[in-house]
């Protein structure tokens, strides 16, 4: 691929099928080709992918490493990558469409917008992958009760949440609160994933961070939690 400025793969998201954006979290709807505006809550595997697959998210996502990856490891579910970064949305895109990787699209928008998106029991699984630790504002963090409790607007019983980080305090923090969230129960941690066998196959995708945080030594860290199963989330 040919370098673009920022300007120029702005403007080519608007022209691929395989993504959406909001360009204001005040008025929260979804864009395609910048002015056709379209409403998926609740019909994103009827009417986007065309099929009853299983939907996983992809939280801040960056180039979508993992979106692609696993739709290549499991290419009977269909993948969503979400960031907020549209050059580097971009990248995962083209990325996706050079792949053949029709299962797998993505959305420019802010994760606290996520529940405007997705309809109730709609997603299935979600993966946060790196993401900012923000040492100084546990609030943002994705593992907060903030996120937390957004995220049961649109996810079930059955959803599987995961984690996976080099950061001890976002590690440590998770553990924690998911803890301590009543509607939630961590299914397994590990603060060093590759001293033993995986306990998921995703977990061996490495992305370019990854790689550059195992060159530092760094241990690379992983939580699997779930909805309590007497949880009922419209409470």
């Amino acid at each position: 691929m040919s370098k673009r400025s920022k300007l120029e793969k702005f403007s080519e998201n608007q022209k691929l099928e395989n993504v959406l954006e909001n360009f204001s979290y005040e008025n929260p709807c979804l864009l395609k080709n910048a002015f056709e505006k379209l409403d998926l809550k609740s019909q994103w595997k009827k009417s986007f992918f065309q099929n009853d697959n299983p939907l996983v998210l992809e939280l801040a996502c960056g180039r979508g490493e993992y979106s692609l990856g696993m739709a290549e490891l499991f290419p009977q579910k269909n993948y969503i990558g979400v960031d907020v970064k549209g050059a580097r949305i971009w990248r995962g895109a083209k990325n996706a469409i050079a792949r053949k990787l029709s299962q797998v699209a993505f959305v420019r928008t802010k994760i606290e917008v996520l529940p405007h998106f997705f309809g109730e029991a709609e997603v299935d699984e979600i993966w946060i992958i790196f993401p900012d630790p923000f040492l100084r504002k546990e609030n943002r963090r994705l593992t907060s009760d903030h996120y937390l409790n957004s995220y049961l607007q649109f996810t079930h019983k059955e959803t599987d949440f995961h984690l996976k980080t080099d950061d001890d305090t976002l590690y440590e923090f998770s553990l924690k609160n998911i803890n301590a969230h009543p509607h939630f129960e961590i299914i397994d941690h590990d603060n060093d994933i590759y001293s033993k066998s995986l306990s998921h196959p995703a977990l061996g995708i490495q992305t370019y961070y990854e790689k550059i945080h195992l060159s530092k030594q760094k241990k690379i860290k992983h939580i699997h939690f779930k909805i309590k199963s007497f949880t009922n989330q419209k409470d």
